[in-house]
């Protein structure tokens, strides 16, 4: 059964408009709260965090308006990355986690993931359910069941402590000048505070939230702030998170850029050289770079990929006892210290790399040469399906057929966005630019003529 109003990362829209509006965040903070509570006892427990989107007082309350018509009890963390929602989950013994964020999309958008009590995303099963009683009555608790709420504060200090106990023991960042960019997100207090407090020089870029500028000009998909600021200071190397701090990007002395893959690759050759890779695999997904498993498969390495998303990632890792994966887009998973993509404690284990190994962030950043890759994005309107329309279905064949032997193609739909993503590696870079153009002038006819 297709889930309705779920996507590969949550309930995600525009605030104020459906989905994403007050009343179905009341509806989906009731329907989880009795998808959870569904034993009718009480002392049932939730956390919420937030990013800093203006927008997030408004979920944050109709889901605590939901949550406690069922008997839930609510612990609201504020503004806190989303895998701190996923480790205080299980720390507090919640039956629930939900992270209010649209991660790294603008401040306009909003969304609402749910995370189970073991820390971990929700299951497409478990959100069918949710959605099936979504569109049901629900039942509402007694009168003198309803459920309680109250700020924690010190729900970032626990995330803190528990990301610095992760850092190599002994080790200090004493001498290390680190740009921190927050994309003026979830992790602008956080995230500072941790590298100060293990001894870095800290150059903060992104810390100044003001509800309308998360991921504005920069963060893990504007890094060109952080880049400058990394020259400018003289800095060692930059960590650029994304609004709700679960994914990273790493630039090195000279503002140079690592995507997900490069850091993944890093990750697995040298957590395999100290016989720590499970089952000597690394998890990614059909976005991540030929070169990548080229690299890995050289090494004698596994790549296991998976649909786009972190959640499938991960559901990949616990099926088979992989401990390392991710997407090329910045989400790192080491299922070792975390329940989902943690964009400082990537940061953290990339400084503690430059420590160990005695080399500059640029030796690093770049362990396999890419194949030339080309990804565009096309918008199309309600009621559009560019996919299922012929002309476009003859421009993918053929250009399946010109990249046989020499590349491949990958044709989807965002799980976040109304987008289609039109993707090709290919080591002939002018082919490339042919048959991604080319289907993307196909699709673009089709949604403008629809429009």
């Amino acid at each position: 059964m297709a889930r309705k109003f779920f996507g590969t990362d949550g309930v995600r829209g525009t605030a104020n408009k459906y989905p994403m509006t007050a009343e179905m965040a009341l509806k989906i903070g009731a329907a989880a709260g009795r998808y959870f509570r569904n034993d009718g006892s009480n002392g049932h427990r939730v956390v919420i965090g937030k990013d800093t989107r203006l927008s997030g007082y408004m979920f944050e309350n109709a889901l605590t308006a939901g949550l406690t018509s069922t008997g839930m009890n609510v612990l609201l963390l504020g503004p806190i990355p989303t895998p701190g929602v996923g480790l205080l989950t299980t720390s507090m013994r919640a039956d629930l986690g939900i992270m209010i964020s649209a991660s790294h999309n603008p401040a306009v958008d909003n969304g609402i993931k749910l995370f189970g009590p073991d820390g971990f995303k929700l299951s497409d099963e478990a959100e069918i359910e949710i959605e099936r009683l979504l569109e049901s009555e629900i039942e509402p608790a007694q009168a003198s069941n309803i459920g309680r709420a109250k700020r924690i504060d010190d729900g970032r200090f626990r995330y803190a402590e528990r990301l610095k106990g992760t850092f190599p023991q002994g080790m200090r960042l004493d001498g290390i000048k680190v740009v921190i960019d927050c994309a003026n997100g979830a992790a602008h207090r956080v995230a500072p505070e941790v590298l100060w407090e293990l001894g870095a020089t800290v150059i903060p870029v992104g810390t100044s939230p003001d509800g309308f500028n998360i991921n504005e000009g920069c963060g893990s998909t504007s890094p060109r702030t952080a880049a400058e600021t990394i020259v400018t200071h003289g800095a060692d190397v930059g960590i650029c998170l994304d609004g709700d701090a679960d994914r990273v990007m790493i630039l090195d002395e000279h503002g140079n850029v690592a995507d997900g893959d490069q850091i993944m690759g890093l990750f697995a050759s040298r957590w395999a050289d100290a016989g720590r890779l499970n089952k000597g695999t690394l998890v990614a997904t059909v976005m991540s770079n030929l070169g990548l498993e080229r690299f890995l498969n050289d090494k004698g390495l596994n790549l296991e990929r998976t649909n786009v998303g972190d959640r499938y990632v991960v559901e990949s890792m616990r099926a088979n006892g992989f401990n390392l994966g991710g997407e090329q887009s910045g989400h790192i998973v080491m299922t070792d210290y975390a329940t989902t993509g943690d964009g400082l404690l990537a940061g953290l284990q990339f400084l503690a790399a430059m420590i160990e190994t005695g080399k500059p962030a640029s030796e690093l950043i770049k362990v396999f040469e890419t194949v030339p890759q080309m990804l565009k994005n096309v918008r199309y309107g309600d009621g559009v399906d560019p996919l299922n329309a012929r002309t476009v279905k003859a421009a993918i064949a053929a250009a399946q057929a010109d990249l046989v032997g020499t590349g491949r193609l990958l044709i989807r739909k965002s799980g976040t966005e109304p987008l289609i993503r039109v993707m090709a590696e290919c080591v002939d870079e002018a082919l490339l630019g042919q048959v991604v153009d080319g289907i993307v002038a196909e699709v673009e006819a089709v949604a403008t003529v629809s429009a």
